[in-house]
């Protein structure tokens, strides 16, 4: 999955840096071509990045729950000892 996310993002980053290239002689082909590369990247590289990075994780470790907040003063006072 890791390897597929690299591709996309440097296919991405490519079709960007063409676009522009290609923007200085067919304004309308590099504007196409620029366009294309950022849709790709919101609506493809963006939602596997997030998923892969998000899979395996649990959500309530991110959130402040009453556990989690009782952790967080214990921490705090055994630090300010």
């Amino acid at each position: 999955m890791k390897n597929i996310i690299s591709i996309f993002f440097f296919l991405s980053i490519l079709g960007i840096s063409i676009g522009f290239y290609l923007k200085s002689g067919d304004e309308i082909l590099g504007n196409k071509i620029i366009g294309t590369s950022v849709t790709f990247m919101v609506f493809v590289f963006m939602p596997l990045f997030i998923y892969d990075r998000w899979k395996d994780k649990k959500l309530s470790d991110y959130t402040f729950s009453d556990e989690n907040l009782k952790k967080m003063k214990a921490k705090s006072s055994k630090s300010n000892k």
